[in-house]
């Protein structure tokens, strides 16, 4: 029997991990490109006036919506996971999602407000049939025991990052400045592009396929479809640890994901969209943060490597995390104070980069290393299950984000960030006296 050192050797065909992650590098980075590029100017296309070409919705609509379609993108990530484990597997789920999240911007293209609608519902589909098996994917290209994987999401994550920049930046510019519609069409050719790349690559996917396909299904793994599933109490401790990460994630979500609707809308209202001179539309805020981690990845890649033994635990991680996020909003306080000070001038963007360049540092804390576990912690015949229960967390900070965006406008902005600052430190501190019993949970995964 080959050692996971000689198997690792043997499967490194792409900067040190199979071949199959530049594969799902691609295929991730479009399919980002399509939904940040539309989210980047979702909220600011619903609150424009119908004179320039927007929806006109008052803020708190906009706000509903947004949140309610952000989640649902998350929350049908379960279903993803489901339909993955027990009918079409994680390849062809991702593939099909894939065809729906382009039908879904091709609907958005068009100006009638029945397709904006479908367009939304279509890529909620899709993504949610996408994302989650992608991840599980990605976690089947190693080996049980294979110590590259956690360096190999944060490489993946650096391709969700690279189409997170690359989509606001084409596509929000193309939005504000030519036509919203135009903007739309643009994220579809970008998830076409992403369908292309991974057809072509799936003979580099096969031995993750394989080893998914090998393992027990939720119906063969208890002897009969309606019997009831058998999980060790190692398992179900295990699942435990899932569902604190769960609460500690969807807490820490609802305070990044304001980047695209409490401020974007500061962004939009209250800031410069100019630096150094250069005038730039205001969903080009949303690329600091993909831009942020694809700086800052490999270095904590390399740092959790280099630490050794000395590497905090992923209990710590997440409380890091949560406390990046908290001082990030605390930053915005004197910012907020001076575009509401009645005198009319906008603050410097400066200070909305600096922001959302430290929520980074708490992302690549939680998202990365959640992902991670949940391939570890989860039960081998759960996974795309857990995957999907996992997305959820994603699925509750995204509506809780575009709740808060209801209240720009009729509450202080100071008290908006210093709400989410106060909230999110204070979930930091309760997970730093929960890694011990955390970590027992976890039953020896790190």
């Amino acid at each position: 029997m080959s050692s996971p050192t000689s198997t690792a050797a043997a499967d490194a065909g792409w900067a040190g991990h199979p071949r199959g992650l530049a594969t799902l590098f691609l295929t991730e980075m479009w399919e980002r490109f399509s939904y940040y590029g539309m989210r980047a100017f979702l909220i600011l296309y619903m609150t424009a006036p119908a004179a320039a070409g927007g929806l006109g919705f008052a803020v708190t609509d906009a706000a509903s919506i947004y949140g309610t379609y952000t989640g649902s993108v998350w929350g049908a990530a379960i279903l993803g996971g489901l339909v993955a484990d027990r009918f079409l597997g994680a390849y062809r789920s991702v593939l099909l999602g894939g065809v729906i999240i382009a039908l879904g911007h091709v609907a958005l293209a068009f100006t009638a407000l029945t397709f904006f609608y479908l367009g939304l519902g279509l890529i909620v589909v899709g993504t949610g049939l996408l994302k989650p098996n992608i991840s599980t994917l990605v976690g089947a290209l190693y080996r049980e025991g294979d110590g590259r994987r956690d360096a190999g999401f944060s490489v993946f994550y650096m391709g969700i990052n690279l189409g997170a920049f690359l989509g606001p930046l084409v596509a929000g510019y193309i939005a504000q400045r030519i036509d919203w519609h135009l903007g739309f069409a643009c994220a579809a050719v970008g998830m076409a592009f992403g369908l292309v790349q991974y057809v072509l690559g799936k003979r580099h996917l096969t031995p993750a396929i394989e080893r998914l396909s090998a393992r027990p299904t939720p119906a063969t793994a208890t002897g009969s479809p309606g019997s009831r599933q058998s999980l060790t109490s190692d398992e179900w401790t295990r699942i435990g640890a899932i569902v604190v990460f769960f609460l500690f994630a969807a807490i820490f979500w609802g305070a990044y994901e304001q980047a695209a609707s409490t401020l974007s809308l500061f962004g939009d209202r209250y800031t410069r969209h100019e630096v150094f001179g250069f005038s730039f539309p205001s969903s080009w805020f949303q690329t600091v943060q993909p831009v942020a981690v694809i700086l800052l990845a490999p270095i904590f890649a390399w740092l959790w490597l280099r630490l050794g033994r000395l590497e905090p635990s992923s209990p710590a991680k997440f409380a890091f995390g949560l406390a990046f996020v908290g001082i990030a909003f605390l930053m915005l306080i004197p910012a907020a104070s001076m575009a509401q000070s009645g005198d009319g001038i906008r603050v410097s963007p400066w200070w909305l980069i600096a922001a959302l360049f430290v929520t980074e540092f708490g992302e690549l804390c939680v998202s990365p290393v959640g992902l991670s576990l949940v391939t570890k912690l989860s039960p081998v015949r759960l996974v795309g299950l857990m995957m999907g229960v996992w997305f959820l967390s994603n699925s509750a900070g995204n509506k809780l984000a575009g709740w808060s965006a209801g209240f720009f406008g009729s509450v202080p902005l100071t008290e908006i960030f210093g709400t989410v600052a106060a909230v999110t430190i204070g979930a930091s501190v309760v997970m730093f006296l929960l890694v011990r019993p955390v970590r027992k949970m976890m039953g020896g995964v790190l």
